[in-house]
């Protein structure tokens, strides 16, 4: 039996801008005709090549598919995990790749069936599609892409503490709770939560404290000018050593400020180091071992002044000046 084309009706002719010599039309017969359409062709089958480049594209579809979820998925699953990205932020890229898995398989489907220039054909709708649709959600997709580069780069995770740059009145830092593709919602430190767009944490600058297993503690004392700089200090590392959460090692240390002789103190900058750290226990930490510090200060006589404003003056005396006397001309 020869091969019957099936050209659609006038309707698909003009959707697909045919004309009079026939061009553009979209066959549902295949391009050529597979081992699937010979077979059901030498038994006879009505529309043997139609039949077969269908099965041929159904079959394929469903073989890359299943080898693809098989095989490709726990792949992808082994490539985040490396790259510590955990359960609850591998299903969305799962997802994707599940989604960019179906629809590579249909397209070699299509190829494989002969059925190309119907593929170049839905690909071009598809196409012009895609464009409108970007250009009405064009902040949606850049958020969705945002969250990919959050899952994937990791420059925090759900517990961390981040700062960015404010926008208006509204707080700025917070404890990460939820990353999804679009948002990102951190809890403030007044127990508020803020939603915040993907895009605007991928766009700026964005401070994680928490990122490292370590966090470094700084503080500035102020002493007096007549005070032991040598004395302070040592009491200053002997706090913060006797400090339970402080670590021994990297030591805590203590240098003379930047600009150490200040309108009204001379400044001395400690630091000390903690581990596993988080909001808590870095303000917690840091109040304990200046509140120590402030106490072992006043035990041994060693000021903390207060800034102090010097205001003098010299005011002149002497008899008063008389007013100058106007001739009657008025000279």
């Amino acid at each position: 039996m020869g091969g019957v084309a099936v050209v659609l009706t006038p309707l698909q002719a003009e959707f697909n801008g045919s004309n009079d010599s026939g061009e553009g039309n979209v066959s549902l017969t295949p391009d050529r005709v597979g081992p699937v359409g010979e077979t059901l062709r030498d038994v006879g089958v009505p529309y043997a090549e139609v039949f077969g480049g269908l099965i041929t594209l159904v079959g394929v579809f469903l073989a890359l598919y299943l080898l693809g979820r098989t095989v490709g998925l726990p792949l992808v699953r082994r490539a985040l995990a490396a790259r510590d990205v955990e359960g609850d932020a591998q299903r969305p890229l799962v997802r994707i790749a599940r989604i960019v898995l179906a629809f590579a398989a249909l397209a070699v489907g299509f190829a494989v069936g002969g059925y190309g220039n119907l593929l170049s054909s839905f690909t071009t709708i598809g196409a012009a599609a895609t464009l409108a649709i970007g250009f009405a959600l064009r902040d949606l997709i850049a958020n969705f892409v945002a969250g990919v580069f959050i899952y994937v780069d990791r420059p925090f995770r759900i517990g961390h503490w981040i700062e960015w740059p404010s926008s208006g009145d509204l707080p700025s830092q917070g404890i990460v709770t939820d990353i999804s593709l679009r948002v990102t919602r951190i809890q403030t430190f007044d127990n508020e939560i803020i939603t915040v767009p993907n895009a605007k944490l991928t766009e700026n600058e964005i401070l994680n404290p928490t990122a490292r297993d370590r966090l470094r503690i700084s503080f500035t004392f102020g002493i007096g000018y007549e005070d032991d700089i040598q004395r302070a200090t040592d009491i200053i590392v002997e706090e913060a050593t006797a400090h339970p959460k402080v670590l021994e090692h990297p030591t805590p240390t203590v240098q003379l400020s930047e600009d150490p002789l200040a309108d009204s103190y001379v400044g001395l900058d400690s630091w000390f180091w903690i581990d596993t750290p988080n909001r808590r226990k870095y303000l917690t930490v840091r109040s304990e071992v200046v509140r120590a510090v402030k106490e072992r200060f006043e035990e041994a006589g060693i000021d903390i002044p207060y800034p102090q404003i010097d205001l003098s003056g010299r005011v002149e005396t002497g008899p008063p000046r008389r007013p100058l006397e106007r001739s009657p001309d008025g000279d």
